[in-house]
């Protein structure tokens, strides 16, 4: 069989290449030529794959190794005939890690500790609801804005106006829809925007398109008191430039790009082909993925716990590295800024994840046994 597969899919010849052959392409770049005799599509998240793209085609599974699926017209491919997955919940954490060390920034420039603060999560599928555990393991006042799941389940959830009037921190996490009971496109709009309270953070690691980016610019022109961290944006690859130079961090839709997170999208992706084609898998993530190069600390057991939470943090992953990455490629044409979003992105370097770390506290401490568990370390 034919594969056509974004480049910047990691593992690929690794794990199919017992299916046929491979062909890697640009994501951006892929047409219907490309597609035209392929049995299978692979992709992340800056494919659009619809009827213009499948047309005609000879493809009958399409798979995403990204948690979202809005690139996708899943009407057409039910229409079609054709079979599709997507790789739910594979870079939770990596988004769970950027947004502590979002936090940890945030409250150094502010010098607060995270304590004082009471955050709102607003989407709490995969990624949002890992967050929500994480944030209450550490001892945090999380509120949770979810309408769909509130409809579907009930549960202790608020509405996004109750979030709004009582937390001063605000992370999105929701996928981006345009229709339905629930759309999400400028979910956090001008009128929303403006009722924040005063000395709010707001972090929006889900999609651009989310938080309407055109009204924060110019809420944040009139409100200093606020902050944002965006790591992704509306007309991605373009970003605007005045409002990146508002955030005080600002990073290339990277927020889940740790190597486990990818690596572990493309392996869901293999199992969700393999299944699609009635044949058993026969390769293992276990057996491909790298030892980390930062596999096991030791603390004293009367280490303060805001240091270590810092420094565990920040030893696996700091988004302060990504930010200042992505602002030095923002210079020359929108052309070339353009290409060098999506070059930040292919040449991503190798980051890890917090969770799987393993952590010896020599000594009793009852704050620092909690803390490594609140952030899915391992004590040893």
């Amino acid at each position: 069989m034919l594969i056509v597969a974004d480049e910047n899919i990691p593992l690929i010849e690794e794990f199919f290449a017992g299916f046929g052959e491979i062909r890697r392409l640009p994501g951006r770049q892929i047409t219907r030529a490309d597609v035209h005799a392929a049995d299978a599509l692979l992709v992340r998240s800056v494919t659009r794959v619809d009827r213009d793209l499948l047309e005609g085609s000879a493809v009958r599974f399409v798979g995403t190794c990204t948690i979202g699926t809005d690139h996708f017209d899943l009407d057409y491919f039910e229409q079609a005939g054709i079979a599709w997955s997507s790789a739910p919940g594979c870079n939770a954490r990596g988004v769970v890690d950027y947004v502590l060390g979002s936090l940890l920034t945030l409250a150094e420039i502010e010098g607060v500790d995270l304590i004082q603060r009471t955050y709102g999560v607003i989407g709490a599928g995969q990624v949002g609801g890992r967050l929500v555990d994480v944030l209450r393991a550490l001892g945090l006042k999380v509120l949770v804005c979810d309408p769909p799941r509130q409809a579907a389940e009930g549960g202790d959830y608020v509405s996004l106006e109750h979030i709004i009037e009582h937390c001063d921190v605000l992370s999105l996490h929701t996928p981006l829809s345009t229709s339905g009971s629930f759309p999400t496109r400028h979910l956090l709009d001008r009128q929303r925007l403006d009722r924040l309270k005063p000395g709010t953070w707001l972090i929006n690691a889900s999609r651009g398109p989310v938080l309407d980016n055109k009204a924060l610019r110019e809420v944040l022109t009139r409100r200093d008191d606020l902050q944002a961290v965006l790591d992704v944006w509306e007309h991605e690859p373009e970003v605007d430039l005045q409002l990146a130079d508002m955030c005080v961090l600002a990073t290339p839709h990277i927020a889940g790009y740790s190597l486990d997170g990818k690596q572990r999208g493309t392996a869901q992706i293999y199992q969700a082909l393999c299944d699609f084609l009635g044949q058993p898998a026969v390769v293992s993530l276990s057996d491909l993925l790298p030892a980390p190069w930062l596999a096991r600390v030791a603390l004293s057991a009367n280490t303060d716990p805001g240091w270590a939470l810092a420094m565990l943090c920040r030893g696996v992953y700091d988004p302060r590295r990504d930010d200042a990455d992505f602002r030095r490629s923002l210079i020359g044409s929108v052309e070339e800024q353009k290409l060098a979003f999506d070059g930040l992105r292919k040449n991503y370097p190798v980051r890890r994840e917090i969770e799987g770390l393993e952590v010896h506290v020599e000594g009793e401490s009852v704050a620092l046994k909690q803390l490594v568990k609140a952030l899915g370390g391992v004590l040893v």
